[in-house]
C-alpha cells in the first residue's frame, strides 16, 4: 500500500470515528477513483472501509477478507430475470421497509439507485398489480424496457391507453394516461410515484393538479404506496402523504467535483464567446461523455452551432449512417444530421420519441455519441449520466435555475462502476443553496375536479362548500348531475374546471360561434379551417398562432402517406422548420387533441343535436398516423420504419382494432432478422434501429 492510500485510509477512518459519514463516504469514493485510474487492487483495509461506510456493491471479492465477502453476499438480492445485485446499505434499508408493507415517501440522490429497489420488490413480493406513474413518455419507455426484460414472462407490461388488463399487470404511465385506468383497475398492490415532487405546484404549475388527482384516485385503490424523488428536505402537512413515512436519505454513490469556470471571466454571467471557448476546451481536454445543460431552446441552437463549427467528424460508420438517415427522413438541412457525425446529440421534450431514444442509446455506447446538448428534459425524461456535466446557463426556460433543479442536474455527473467522480463545469454561477420544502397544495382547480362524497376525508369544510357551489353552477349549464357523472367517468382531459365553465358559458351564450364544429368530420382537410380557427379563438393557448396551427393540422393530415421532407415545403409560409415541426406536432397530439375532447363532451351536453368529433380527435391525438404506428414510436420504432414494415405486408399496421400487445407479440414471433430479410429497401441505419427496437420487446 503506497503512502497516499494509507494516509487517505487514516483520514476516512477518522471521519467515521467522529460520526462524519458524509465526508467519509466522499473521501472513500475519491480514493476508489484513484485506485481505478491507477489500476490498483483494493487492499483488505480499503474493502473494510467500503463495508463500514455501507457501499457494499464496491467490495472487491477477489481481495476482500471473508467477513467483507460475507457482507457482500448477504446484501445480494434478485432484482428480476434471475439477475442478482448487491445493494448498498440504504437501498437495503429501503427495500426492507417496503417488504414490511409500509407506505413510504423517500428523498434520495440521483445516484442512489432507486430503480433497483423497485425491481427487487417486484421480484421478491410478486405483487399482482403494480402501477408506476412517471413524469414523461420518455421515462415511460425507459422503465418499460427495464421491466419488460425482467418481468414480461409473468406480467403484462402496459404503457399505452385502452389496453385490456391481464392476470398480473405492471402499468407504467404519465399521470394523464393513468387517469384513464382509474375505473378499469379495482385493486393495486403497490402504487409507485416516480419524481413525486412534480405534484407540487411550485415544480410543475400546469400538470401538478392532474398528478395530484391521479394520486388521490389511484391511492384509494392501493394497498401500499411508494413515492420517490430527489433533494427534498421536508414535506408540508397534506392529505396526500398524511399516513406515509417520509424518509430523507443522503446516500450518494458517486462524488461531484465542481469546477467554477465562470470565475475566470470576473463575472457571474460571462458572455457567450467566453462560454463557447471554455466549452470547446473542456470537450477537447479529454475523451469523456458529456451532458451539456443548455437551459433554453435558444441556447441549444447557439451551442449546437458552436459545436458544429469547432468539432471534427468522427468518421464512425454508424454515426455517418445515422446522419444520412436523418437527412433522408427529416430534412437535408437538419442540424442534427451534421452534429451526430461529430458525436453530438440533442435532447429536448419536442423531438419524436423514437429519435430521442435512439440518441440516448448511442450516447450509452462507446465511441458513438460523446455529447448530448439538452434542456431540463435530460433530468425529467431519462435516467442517464455522464462523467462530465457542463452547465451553460443558470436558466430553466424563462426562469433562473433553483437549487433543487441545479442539484438534480449535477446528480447526472458520475455513475456507479463507471465514473466514481462526476466532473461538473459551471459556465455561470449556480443558484444560492437552499433546502426544499415540498407543498402538495389543493388548488381550486383540483378541488373543483373532485367528487365531494368520495374525498370527504381529504377535504376541508371550506373546500367542500367550494365544490358544492361549483357543481351547482355546472349543473345549471349542463343539467342536474351531469358534471359529477363526467367527473366520475374521468372523461375531461385538459381544461381546468374554471376553463370548462368559461367554455360552457360561451356555448350557451353564443351558440352560433359553435355551429361549424361538425365540419371537423369532413374527409377534406380544407373544410376544417373555419371550425379550427373558431375553436382556437375560444379555447386559446394551442401552442402556436391559430392560423399557423390550422395550416399545420391540414398538412399533417397526410402524415402517413407523405414524408416530413415532402410536407415541409408547404409549411414554409408558416415558418415551419423541422424543429418547429416537432413542436407543433407535439402540441397537436397533446394540447389540441385533449382540448377538443373536452369541447366535444361539453358540446354534446349543451346542444340538442349530436355532433361527435371523436374520429377527428383520435386522428389528431395520433398525429394523423395509424394508432399502432404512433404507439410503436414510443417503443423506439420510427414511423418511417413502420411504413416499410406495413408496405412489405409483414403486419397490417393500419388495423385500428388490433391491440398493441398483439402486435408486439407478432413482432417477437417473427424475429428481428426475418423482418430485415423481408424488407427490400431498408436503410443501413434501420438495421441498427430494428436491433434496438427488438431489445426493448424481449424478456430474459
Amino acid at each position: 500500500m503506497n503512502d497516499y492510500i494509507f494516509t487517505k485510509c487514516q483520514e476516512i477512518n477518522e471521519y467515521l470515528i467522529s460520526g462524519n459519514d458524509v465526508d467519509a463516504r466522499n473521501e472513500l469514493i475519491k480514493l476508489l477513483d484513484y485506485h481505478s485510474k491507477n489500476e490498483i487492487e483494493y487492499s483488505s483495509i480499503v474493502n473494510h472501509l467500503i463495508r463500514e461506510i455501507g457501499l457494499y456493491p464496491y467490495i472487491d471479492n477477489d481481495t476482500a477478507n471473508w467477513d467483507d465477502k460475507f457482507v457482500s453476499e448477504v446484501f445480494k438480492v434478485d432484482i428480476g430475470g434471475g439477475e442478482e445485485k448487491t445493494l448498498h446499505r440504504d437501498q437495503s434499508f429501503l427495500l426492507k421497509e417496503l417488504l414490511q408493507g409500509k407506505d413510504i415517501a423517500v428523498s434520495a440522490p440521483t445516484s442512489f439507485g432507486k430503480s433497483f429497489v423497485i425491481d427487487a420488490f417486484i421480484s421478491l413480493r410478486k405483487p399482482k398489480n403494480v402501477v408506476i406513474i412517471v413524469p414523461t413518455i420518455a421515462l415511460t419507455d425507459e422503465t418499460r424496457r427495464r421491466l419488460y426484460r425482467k418481468f414480461a414472462k409473468d406480467y403484462k407490461i402496459i404503457t399505452t391507453q385502452d389496453v385490456e388488463l391481464g392476470e398480473q399487470n405492471i402499468l407504467i404511465f404519465p399521470q394523464e394516461r393513468a387517469i384513464g385506468y382509474i375505473n378499469k383497475i379495482h385493486s393495486i398492490d403497490i402504487l409507485i410515484i416516480d419524481e413525486f415532487y412534480k405534484a407540487g405546484i411550485a415544480f410543475d404549475t400546469e400538470r401538478a393538479p392532474a398528478l395530484l388527482k391521479a394520486i388521490l384516485e389511484l391511492g384509494k385503490k392501493a394497498k401500499q404506496k411508494y413515492f420517490l424523488g430527489p433533494n427534498i428536505s421536508e414535506i408540508n402537512a397534506n392529505p396526500i402523504t398524511r399516513d406515509m413515512e417520509f424518509i430523507p436519505l443522503d446516500f450518494n454513490t458517486v462524488f461531484s467535483e465542481i469546477h467554477n469556470i465562470y470565475t475566470d471571466s470576473g463575472t457571474n454571467r460571462p458572455d457567450e464567446k467566453f462560454k463557447a471557448d471554455r466549452l470547446i476546451e473542456i470537450l477537447k481536454q479529454k475523451d469523456a461523455k458529456s451532458l451539456i445543460y443548455a437551459g433554453t431552446f435558444n441556447n441549444i441552437d447557439y451551442i449546437t452551432n458552436v459545436l458544429n463549427e469547432n468539432l471534427i467528424d468522427k468518421n464512425d460508420i454508424i454515426l455517418n449512417s445515422f446522419s444520412d438517415w436523418l437527412r433522408l427522413n427529416y430534412s437535408e438541412h437538419y442540424i442534427l444530421a451534421d452534429l451526430v457525425k461529430k458525436g453530438v446529440g440533442i435532447h429536448n421534450g419536442r423531438l419524436h420519441r423514437s429519435l430521442s431514444q435512439i440518441q440516448i442509446k448511442l450516447f450509452g455506447e462507446e465511441n458513438k455519441l460523446d455529447n448530448i446538448v439538452s434542456t431540463s428534459s435530460i433530468i425529467e425524461g431519462v435516467n442517464t449520466s455522464a462523467e462530465n456535466v457542463i452547465i451553460w446557463a443558470n436558466k430553466n426556460g424563462r426562469s433562473n435555475l433553483n437549487d433543487f433543479t441545479y442539484k438534480n442536474i449535477v446528480g447526472r455527473g458520475g455513475r456507479m462502476f463507471q465514473h466514481f467522480i462526476g466532473q461538473i463545469y459551471l459556465l455561470e454561477s449556480p443558484p444560492a443553496q437552499s433546502s426544499t420544502q415540498l407543498s402538495l397544495d389543493f388548488t381550486d382547480d383540483l378541488v373543483c375536479s373532485l367528487d365531494c362524497e368520495r374525498f370527504r376525508e381529504e377535504l376541508t369544510r371550506e373546500q367542500e362548500i367550494k365544490i358544492i357551489a361549483f357543481n351547482d353552477e355546472m349543473n345549471a349549464l349542463l343539467g342536474d348531475g351531469v358534471y359529477n357523472q363526467i367527473l366520475n367517468d374521468h372523461a375531461f382531459q385538459t381544461f381546468s374546471p374554471n376553463r370548462l365553465k368559461e367554455v360552457a358559458i360561451d356555448m350557451k351564450t353564443y351558440p352560433n360561434k359553435w355551429s361549424g364544429l361538425s365540419y371537423l368530420n369532413s374527409i377534406d382537410p380544407e373544410d376544417w379551417e373555419y371550425s379550427l380557427l373558431s375553436v382556437f379563438s375560444i379555447i386559446r393557448n394551442v401552442g402556436a398562432g391559430y392560423y399557423d396551427m390550422a395550416e399545420f393540422i391540414k398538412s399533417i393530415s397526410k402524415n402517413w402517406h407523405n414524408t416530413i421532407p415532402q410536407m415541409l415545403p408547404y409549411l414554409q409560409g408558416c415558418g415551419v422548420t423541422v424543429e418547429k415541426f416537432f413542436e407543433l406536432e407535439r402540441n397537436v397530439t397533446f394540447k389540441v387533441a385533449t382540448m377538443l375532447q373536452d369541447v366535444n363532451i361539453l358540446y354534446n351536453h349543451i346542444f340538442p343535436e349530436n355532433v361527435d368529433i371523436s374520429p377527428f380527435i383520435a386522428k389528431a391525438s395520433h398525429a394523423f398516423l395509424p394508432r399502432l404506428v404512433y404507439e410503436l414510436e414510443e417503443y423506439g420504432l420510427p414511423r418511417m420504419v413502420s411504413k416499410k414494415i406495413h408496405d412489405s405486408g409483414i403486419i397490417n399496421l393500419e388495423d385500428n382494432e388490433l391491440p398493441i400487445h398483439n402486435v408486439i407479440a407478432h413482432f417477437s414471433q417473427i424475429g428481428c432478422e426475418q423482418i430485415k430479410n423481408r424488407i427490400n429497401n431498408l436503410h443501413p441505419f434501420e438495421h441498427y434501429i430494428l436491433d434496438y427496437f427488438f431489445e426493448g420487446i424481449q424478456s430474459v
